[in-house]
This record gives structure tokens, sequence and C-alpha cells, in this order.
């Protein structure tokens, strides 16, 4: 159970700037772990209570600082592909291949 908790776990801290379920996948991973150990079950507990802050605060918020936050997450979403290489092996599949500057630096 430990290493299926920390498998889905680290998929779901991948997952988080993504569109999709990356939260849900954190705890549900934490929620595994939990079963198991009681140092998971207290960070699950902290996680959901932060979470439900950081959501509270932003529906708080005005529409202008809301679309910052989609803006950021855009952009480290962005980030992130062109890192992996995503970007530049997209762009080879629609004949754009000689655009090099989306090459990742890291591979």
């Amino acid at each position: 159970m430990g290493v299926l908790g920390a498998v889905v776990l680290a998929l779901g801290i991948i997952a988080i700037p993504y569109p999709g379920p990356g939260w849900l996948i954190v705890f549900a991973g934490l929620a595994i772990l939990a079963s198991e150990f009681a140092w998971a079950k207290r960070v699950l507990r902290f996680a959901r209570s932060k979470y439900d802050a950081w959501t509270d605060w932003l529906g708080r918020q005005s529409l202008l600082v809301r679309l910052g936050v989609l803006a950021l997450t855009g952009l480290v979403v962005l980030a992130t592909l062109y890192l992996l290489g995503a970007l530049y092996l997209v762009a080879g599949w629609v004949g754009l291949g000689g655009w090099t500057w989306l090459q990742s630096p890291l591979f």
C-alpha cells in the first residue's frame, strides 16, 4: 500500500498544474498512504485544510485576480511542456519541426 500510495501521490503532484483531476489524484494518494501511516493521515488533513482555504480565498477575489491566477497556471503548464520537449514534439507532428526554438534545453 505504501508503494501504491507513493506512486499515486507522485502522479498527482505532476498533474496538479494541468487541466484535470491533479488535486484529486494527490488526495487519493494521500488517502491510500493514510490507510497505513499516521503521518500521511496528518498530511492529508493539513493538505485538505490548505486546499479549502486556497479555494475560499480565490473565490473571494476579483475577476482580475482570478484571471491572473489562471494566466500564471497557464504559464506553468507551457513552461513544463517546453522543458519536457512536448512542444517541439507536437511541432514536428504538424510540420513545424524546423522551429528549433521549441526544443527543450534539457534534452
